[in-house]
């Protein structure tokens, strides 16, 4: 015969494997959030650290659009995103992503019409509970509503512009806000007066170690005439992403296999400012970094060393500044921007 005792302990019996498996769904819930969300693991950047995005202050967008070109329309409504934004409190980072995500969702234009039921700058869905079709197509609202998510993201500030608006957004193209980074910096800079936006801009960047960039050269070198095989890392061939993992690994730095990772290995730099052991990249579209496909090690006064297709071996040759694929910042292996 159970006591009142016993009684009173088998609901809490009961009850501790219910919590148990709580705890774990909980933790199972909030480890898939961080593996998923993109890039969110491996960003731990302030927002002093210069941006992965492509774009600098002062350059252009997607189709060569920059603030000089933009319709008295198009910059009205940056205008009042800005407005709205520093009406809220919102930290300058949060304006260039909203920014950078209307120009990609409607070229910065209030339109009322979209893709199923998106409208206004965000293209946002009343379907999909952003308000109703009067509300988003009010820029005071649409901008609000944005911001209101976008701040609700947790670590939002230290994730790249492209995955903090795909985060709101949930595009179908996730990457594509990326190559708007430069117009949106320059609007804040200019529309919002903020100096340096991005952190890209002239704040000082970290050196590389002591004779790093030094023994990187002198190893790459060493390998001029050697023939270029897609995939190969050496010794006896390279391709162009191989000839720069290997020249680092001898400095005693370990990049990605790969040019796009490499691209994010280290902090960035106009190529204009680019230093001996910095790596300079090509790109189908020089404003988004998922269009990269060649990597060159930069060795000082203009000259170049690469491994650069199947029908040249490694070679030293000058910088083609004026490219039209060469990628306007330059990474710095191993290194991180220095607070502005």
């Amino acid at each position: 015969m159970s006591t009142p005792l016993t009684r009173s302990l088998r609901p809490l019996r009961l009850l501790l494997p219910i919590v148990a498996i709580g705890a774990v769904l909980v933790l199972f819930l909030t480890v898939g959030f961080l593996a998923f969300s993109p890039n969110l693991n491996n960003q731990s950047r302030g927002s002093t650290t210069c941006d992965t995005g492509i774009g600098t202050v002062g350059e252009g967008g997607g189709g060569g659009t920059t603030i000089d070109t933009l319709s008295p329309d198009q910059r009205a409504n940056a205008e009042a995103i800005i407005g709205v934004a520093k009406g809220m409190g919102a930290p300058p980072r949060a304006w260039l992503v909203a920014l950078a995500t209307a120009m990609q969702e409607s070229t910065l234009r209030n339109i009322d019409y979209g893709d199923r039921d998106s409208l206004g700058l965000f293209q946002q869905r009343p379907s999909q509970g952003w308000g109703t079709p009067a509300q988003v197509t009010d820029p005071a609202y649409s901008t609000t509503i944005f911001l209101e998510r976008l701040m609700e993201v947790p670590g939002w500030e230290r994730m790249p512009v492209t995955d903090a608006a795909q985060i709101v957004q949930r595009s179908a193209f996730p990457d594509a806000y990326a190559k708007w980074e430069g117009l949106a910096a320059s609007l804040v800079e200019q529309v919002g007066d903020v100096a340096n936006p991005t952190g890209c801009g002239t704040a000082p960047t970290g050196a590389l170690p002591p004779g790093a960039a030094g023994t990187a050269i002198s190893f790459a070198l060493k390998e001029v005439g050697k023939p270029y095989v897609w995939g190969a890392t050496g010794p006896d061939s390279y391709d162009c992403s191989g000839l720069m993992l290997r020249a680092f690994q001898a400095a005693g730095l370990t990049l990605p296999r790969v040019s796009q990772d490499q691209y994010n290995a280290g902090a960035h730099v106009p190529v204009k400012q680019a230093q001996a052991g910095d790596l300079l990249f090509y790109a189908t579209d020089p404003s988004d970094p998922s269009t990269i496909h060649h990597v060159v090690l930069y060795m000082g006064d203009g000259q170049m060393v690469e491994a650069p297709n199947k029908d040249n071996p490694v070679r030293v040759k000058p910088v083609p500044w004026d490219y039209e694929e060469l990628v306007p910042l330059a990474t710095r292996p191993g290194t991180t921007a220095s607070p502005a």
